[in-house]
């Protein structure tokens, strides 16, 4: 058995946590600048003492990775450390203390240049809970008392003052302000917010006090729950990285067999010494540590950074085929769209009247959470909900009474098929009502994002090709598509045709589909990459997609679309830099041409190189045009969405 890492998994983790490190304070470097000071010192003095003090450097430099990799020996594991102890024990064997001295610090500087990067990506997601303030203000029994965060129980009711933050999720019970979203979302308008409206943990109430209802503990919050999303999508491994390890694992045996086999064969045939040094070398030569941290560094370095760009990346699986994207498929409602529909036109029949048609479609929706159902009932003051209403998924609702409301087809129009086809045009969800007889349309728009014509262009710029996925008619859809800018448009589909026309998109192509994660699930799950839109006020959508864009500004997708291909790019560098280093040095160290010490020092400066190129995943990454989305006012928060996304109940007629 073998780990390709130079240390066990558990031992890092327990040696590196997340603590705020500074540079200087990573262990393995300060053991690393002591050995480098030695060896100085030792170079400079010369004679018994200067050998001494390489000795001296050398122990001080293997302290960082010797210890480790005895302790997983004895537990029947094999690892890059178990290559770097023989080759820095052969070293001292043979009396080059100045070449074990050099393995030891330049191993020692990319072991903690590479625990230094991962503790400050996972610092950086960690710093989303300092949005939460360190004692909340709470009525109890009639008296406002302080408390910390992790005492708040549900049903306490906060008291938020302006410019203070909640410090839980909760509902607004009385009072009414605005609140200012920029550190979690980056709005830098604030959001008017009365009683009813829900306030999240890191909001910051901006005029005047109000008393919030806690609604979840402070560890189960907003915050803290897409935080351990987060960390846990950072350990998924993907393709990529999967396929590191199994390039790596067995290589580190092998390495050793190879070893021996050029100390032996040329023990036969030449000077045993002088092939015992050559075999020391190819150990460190063929050292697979770079090709085994290329990926995982990569990942949590770029999981994290697309975090901070407002959208969750389950992990490296996901991360690697988001980078494949060559086309996308888009739903209409709440992705498109505002997800605020609303009523914009009823038409009654002769003889009825606006208000029985808008009576008699609120009593079917009055118990469906659908978006197009709210904007139905919000334009009716006063309604009773009819009993036994049956959803028939893709068309509409119907009750016992013999009360349906859906979409044309289903329901013959009538005399309204003008008035249906005018609506329509126009870009309006139309839905009819009959009982027994017709009884009027209701036209619903959901208008179209500011974003959206921007994002189009910006997914096509990066050689993605847009189409949108609906169950709305065919009209109102190319409406929709031609103000977006898309010429690839799917109408009237059911839920399991979505999932039909993924299938047929994909013609070569990976295929991402970006829906609300709950009616989209069919096409989700069998796109390459599920996206759901505005996740935060869902778990489901949360924990059913791949990659969740958590705010409501569309221009996160190409954003962490772009992100994807640049990190996947730098995950090719790496592993291709890796491998290179090794096939280079092998035959140059076993044929003598080059000494452990320059092996040691191109080897650790690949290692080094490789590190840095990571890092470079977690920076932003720009449109093309160089666009990109604003970033959070606060540093180093994430992009959360305070709108639900589409609730998981009877819609009017599924037409999203």
């Amino acid at each position: 058995m073998s780990d390709a890492c130079c240390g066990s998994q558990e031992e890092s983790e327990h040696q590196h946590g997340d603590e705020a490190q500074r540079l200087w304070q990573v262990r393995e470097l300060q053991l690393a600048a002591l050995a480098a000071v030695l060896l100085a010192v030792g170079w400079i003095v010369g004679g018994p003492v200067g050998t001494g003090l390489e000795l001296a450097s050398a122990v001080a430099g293997a302290a960082t990775f010797v210890p480790g990799a005895v302790r997983s020996v004895l537990k029947g594991r094999v690892g890059v450390g178990t290559l770097m102890t023989i080759a820095a024990i052969g070293a001292v064997a043979l009396g080059q203390y100045f070449e074990a001295a050099m393995l030891g610090v330049l191993f020692s500087i990319a072991e903690g240049l590479e625990h230094y990067a991962i503790a400050r990506t996972r610092r950086g997601l960690r710093a989303l809970l300092g949005l939460v303030p360190p004692t909340a203000s709470v009525l109890r029994d009639g008296v406002e008392v302080q408390v910390k965060p992790d005492d708040l129980v549900l049903g306490d009711r906060m008291v938020l003052r302006p410019g203070e933050r909640a410090a839980t999720d909760g509902v607004i019970s009385s009072g009414h302000t605005s609140l200012d979203l920029s550190a979690i979302t980056g709005e830098s308008v604030p959001v008017e917010a009365g009683p009813g409206a829900t306030v999240h943990a890191g909001a910051i109430n901006g005029g005047g006090a109000i008393e919030v209802q806690v609604v979840a503990l402070a560890s189960d919050s907003s915050l803290a729950r897409v935080v351990h999303l987060v960390e846990e999508a950072q350990d998924r491994k993907g393709v990529g990285q999967r396929l590191a390890d199994r390039i790596a694992r067995p290589l580190v045996p092998a390495i050793m067999v190879l070893a021996v086999l050029i100390a032996g064969l040329g023990a036969v045939f030449g000077d045993p010494m002088v092939w015992l040094e050559r075999a020391l070398v190819v150990l460190v030569a063929a050292s697979p540590c770079a090709l085994a941290i290329s990926i995982p560094l990569t990942v949590v370095a770029a999981v994290g950074a697309a975090s901070r760009q407002g959208a969750l990346v389950k992990g490296g699986a996901a991360l690697e085929e988001l980078g494949r994207i060559g086309a996308v498929a888009l739903d209409k409602t709440g992705t498109l769209t505002r997800n605020h529909p609303r009523v914009m036109e009823v038409v009654p029949v002769q003889g009825v009247s606006r208000d029985e048609v808008l009576s008699a479609a609120a009593a079917l929706e009055a118990r469906s959470e659908h978006p197009l159902a709210k904007a139905i009932l919000d334009a009716v003051p006063g309604y009773q909900a009819a009993e036994d209403v049956t959803a028939i998924p893709g068309h509409g609702l119907t009750s016992a009474a013999g009360l349906r409301l859906g979409k044309p087809g289903w329901i013959d129009p009538g005399a309204l098929a003008d008035d249906v086809t005018r609506l329509q045009t126009a870009g309006a969800t139309v839905v009819l009502v009959e009982n027994d007889t017709l009884l009027g349309a209701i036209a619903v728009r959901d208008d179209l994002r500011d974003e959206a014509p921007q994002v189009v262009k910006s997914l096509r710029d990066l050689g993605i090709e847009p189409a949108m996925l609906t169950g709305d008619n065919n009209r109102t859809a190319t409406a929709l598509a031609t103000k977006a800018g898309i010429s690839v448009v799917h109408a009237e589909l059911l839920p399991e045709d979505k999932a039909s026309l993924v299938d047929t998109m994909r013609n070569g192509r990976k295929v991402a589909m970006v829906g609300d994660g709950v009616n989209d699930a069919p096409a989700l799950a069998t796109a390459d990459v599920g996206i759901a839109m505005g996740a935060m006020g869902t778990d489901v959508a949360i924990e059913t997609a791949d990659v969740a864009l958590m705010g409501e500004d569309l221009r996160h997708l190409p954003q962490v679309l772009a992100h994807a291909k640049h990190a996947r790019r730098v995950m090719v560098q790496n592993v291709g830099l890796s491998l290179a280093i090794i096939t280079v040095l092998i035959p140059l160290a076993a044929f003598g041409v080059l000494g452990l010490a320059t092996v040691v020092f191109v080897h650790e400066l690949a290692e080094v190189l490789v590190i840095l190129n990571a890092i470079r995943a977690a920076k932003g990454t720009p449109l093309p045009g160089g666009a990109v989305v604003a970033a959070p006012a606060v540093p180093q928060t994430i992009s959360l969405s305070l709108t639900p996304a589409k609730a998981d109940g009877p819609g009017c007629c599924d037409n999203c």
